[in-house]
């Protein structure tokens, strides 16, 4: 039928998306105090940076999702 949106299909773009969540995720690899950043410990500003850092994993995924869907 026309109203029916056609099926989405894998593209290896959307791996980017797991990068955050195992960075997140393997808590070991940023388990520790030094070094810190303003006197802030490396744990509370790694997680931080990841925010800014997710977005711009995200970014790119979006793009290519908003070119392929028109």
């Amino acid at each position: 039928m026309a109203g029916e949106p056609k099926p989405r299909r894998f593209r290896a773009i959307y791996l980017l998306l797991i990068v955050p969540y195992v960075a997140m995720l393997w808590v070991p690899s940023y388990n520790s105090v030094e070094p810190t950043l303003a006197g802030i410990p490396f744990f509370y500003w790694y997680q931080m940076l990841w925010i800014v850092l997710g977005v711009a994993v995200l970014l790119p995924v979006y793009i290519s999702d908003e070119r392929s869907g028109k």
